[in-house]
């Protein structure tokens, strides 16, 4: 008699080769339709941190112009501010606890612009007080002239200046770590931080340039966001009429 067991077990092998080879290309399929997170980006995610960190400071330093909005907060203060920088200067606004004021730097010609209570130094009483108010009547409302040999210049262009706000922007403390993805104004980015996060932070664009499009600065120290690179604005020096130039020194102002 003739067995026909063999041919049965190799019929069941071959149906078993085929369950598991269908299911292996399900699986397979199945992975490819997974999105690549990095489909449509520039591919700095991939690299380490501190290739990633050297990317974002070469394009913010290359690009024209940008802008910032947002918190700084240190030991003289508590400012808000909004300035288009480029190499030739800045202007924009700051806001402190007590005063707000513009500000406008072309080169080396550096103007403030407040109403007139910015520039009343009140408790002063009697004469001092009335050439105060005087004072602050002429330069009220108007682009006052910096002069480079008053106190507050060096402190006032710094606002202004594009290399010296973007150099303190990113500085990050401790060691380089890559942080998580998101999307800040519409574009994805990759997390940098500064240790855990309490050395500072900043987010990359994952779009086109690698610039940083926003930072968190270490020990609670501000949030600003950072756009428009490359956008170029207009910088000119104030109309003569609507200029003061106070001589050596600006005056005591309220804050």
């Amino acid at each position: 008699m003739t067995s026909f067991a063999p041919a049965v077990r190799n019929h069941r092998r071959t149906a078993l080769a085929l369950v598991l080879c269908g299911g292996l290309t399900v699986a397979l399929a199945a992975c490819g339709t997974e999105e690549d997170p990095d489909k449509g980006t520039n591919g700095v995610a991939k690299l380490s941190a501190a290739q990633i960190d050297k990317k974002a400071r070469a394009a913010a330093d290359a690009a024209s112009a940008v802008r910032l909005s947002g918190t700084l907060i240190s030991k003289g203060g508590t400012y808000e501010l909004d300035m288009k920088l480029n190499a030739e200067g800045g202007m924009g606004s700051v806001t402190s606890k007590k005063q707000s004021f513009a500000l406008l730097r072309v080169g080396d010609e550096l103007y403030l612009k407040a109403p007139a209570e910015f520039w009343t130094h009140e408790g002063s009483g009697g004469e001092s007080e009335t050439a105060d108010a005087a004072a602050a009547d002429k330069l009220g409302g108007k682009y006052v002239k910096v002069p480079e040999g008053d106190p507050s210049y060096r402190q006032l262009r710094g606002f202004t200046d594009k290399k010296v706000l973007l150099d303190g922007l990113l500085a990050l403390h401790g060691t380089l770590n890559k942080g998580g993805r998101d999307t800040v104004a519409g574009q994805r980015t990759i997390q940098i931080l500064g240790g855990k996060g309490e050395g500072g932070a900043f987010d990359v664009s994952l779009e086109k340039e690698p610039y940083p499009v926003r930072v968190a600065r270490g020990g609670g120290g501000g949030t600003v966001s950072l756009a428009d690179w490359g956008q170029a604005f207009p910088l000119e020096a104030p109309e003569e009429d609507d200029t003061v130039d106070y001589g050596g020194q600006l005056p005591k102002s309220s804050g």
